[in-house]
């Protein structure tokens, strides 16, 4: 049982549910957020411009803000009035509404495809403004420039950066008659925009981000055999940097973006961790042992890979130093369980697949003192990646018999779930921040 989990990600087909045969946008439902969650009324920002607002700039901020868990945006109908600058505002009504932050903005068109939008953020109870910002924008930019307005608040109002103009990537599984059909799209973090990266009848897995945010490793199963591609986003133009006989799988990219960390089984058949330069080739072996290790993380210096192995028996976490001045050396010891690696931004924890009393969940492993926090409830949750602040993991768990995405807090006080209309979803990656 143990070995056919570990390895099911590297030498087998995703075994998904048939749905229907296409994908829609991700819809976030919050399942729990903090019971202290800071009133904030969020005004619709006035338009300068021809016709219809090309975006309601100040929805997808409220949106954000929500989603967050941490902030309970006021209702639009239960506004008195709704100012688009300073010298409208009446702190006086805010007060009555027991709102403790107010934000208020203006989207102004500039012609020839060029926007600005503006906003202000008030604490109610000093009457005084905290945040001033504008920020450019083209139309197609516009839903970004939000995000983006949304993470300076959400930073200024908690002291942790916000995460709102990140992506996501993921796999999609539909039937398309006898067979399955494989997508790995993008979306924005919360689930808009949903952009098809890569599609096939045969099996695609392990996507993972470059640094820089432009490319996405993974693994490809056409022709029936496995092969890592990375491919550029804004040009689509793909690369096959690894189709070694035998197992190609689980990419990972070094923190400067050089080298990649991945699996391969080699002419003697046993899976090791491998890194390769894809520029030049350059490829180095840094494990050799007859267990099966795999899933390689970086560290967040990039001076060690963490990886699962099962040669103490059953599958746990080890790290290797990337200079080969070291074996590796077992770091979880909680549980006959974890698995699936991952750094938080930090390099203080360990985010891992941690077997529960037969339960399989999203736990946080401190480095320091070795403590395991189970972060979830569900009975199948996988494949947790970490937004690039630190605040949430996002995840693959099963609702109702369907793959689907959750996120939960690092905390654990804060979950969420991320459905789709159609189709089965899994191996969710957050992306790291975007490059203005």
């Amino acid at each position: 049982m143990i070995l056919r989990r570990l390895t099911s990600m590297l030498i087998t087909a995703i075994a998904l549910l048939s749905a229907a045969p296409a994908v829609a946008q991700l819809r976030i439902e919050i399942n729990r957020g903090v019971s202290e969650a800071v009133p904030v009324a969020v005004v619709p920002f006035g338009y300068d411009g021809p016709g219809q607002a090309p975006i309601d700039a100040a929805g997808v901020i409220a949106g954000d803000l929500e989603r967050s868990g941490r902030f309970a945006p006021l209702p639009d109908d239960d506004m008195i009035s709704q100012p688009t600058s300073g010298r409208e505002v009446n702190f006086t009504d805010w007060r009555l509404l027991k709102t403790d932050f107010l934000v208020i903005g203006s989207l102004l068109d500039q012609g020839a495809d060029r926007y600005l939008i503006r906003f202000q953020v008030f604490d109610v109870f000093r009457g005084a403004q905290v945040l001033g910002f504008q920020i450019p924008a083209s139309a197609n930019s516009l839903r970004a420039a939000s995000h983006r307005a949304a993470d300076m608040i959400f930073e200024k109002l908690t002291g942790t950066p916000g995460a709102f103009s990140t992506r996501i990537a993921y796999v999609s599984v539909t039937r398309q008659g006898e067979k399955d059909l494989y997508r790995l799209f993008v979306a924005d973090a919360d689930g808009a925009n949903p952009r098809m990266i890569s599609e096939s009848s045969q099996p695609l897995m392990s996507p993972g981000w470059s640094p820089d945010g432009r490319r996405l490793a993974y693994v490809s199963f056409e022709g029936s055999r496995s092969a890592i591609f990375v491919q550029e986003l804004a040009t689509g133009k793909r690369t096959e940097v690894s189709a070694r006989p035998g197992i190609n799988g689980a990419p990972a990219f070094s923190p400067d973006g050089r080298w990649l960390a991945l699996t391969l089984s080699g002419q003697d058949g046993n899976l090791d961790i491998h890194v390769l330069n894809p520029a030049t080739g350059q490829l180095r072996r840094l494990t050799k042992n007859p267990a099966i290790d795999t899933e390689a993380a970086w560290s967040a210096d990039g001076k060690a890979i963490y990886f699962t192995s099962d040669r103490s028996g059953g599958p746990q976490v080890y790290m290797v130093p990337v200079d080969g001045s070291g074996g590796a050396r077992r770091i979880t010891f909680e549980g006959r369980y974890n698995a699936r690696p991952r750094v938080t931004p930090d390099g203080a924890s360990l985010a891992v697949v941690h077997n529960d009393q037969g339960n399989y969940r999203i736990a946080l492993v401190d480095l320091e003192t070795k403590s395991t926090h189970i972060l979830t409830d569900g009975r199948q949750d996988e494949s947790p990646s970490i937004a690039p602040n630190g605040s949430m993991i996002i995840y693959a768990t099963r609702v109702a018999g369907r793959g689907t995405l959750a996120a939960v807090s690092t905390d654990g006080r804060i979950s969420q779930t991320l459905a789709a209309a159609a189709g089965d979803v899994r191996e969710p990656v957050w992306s790291p921040y975007p490059t203005y």
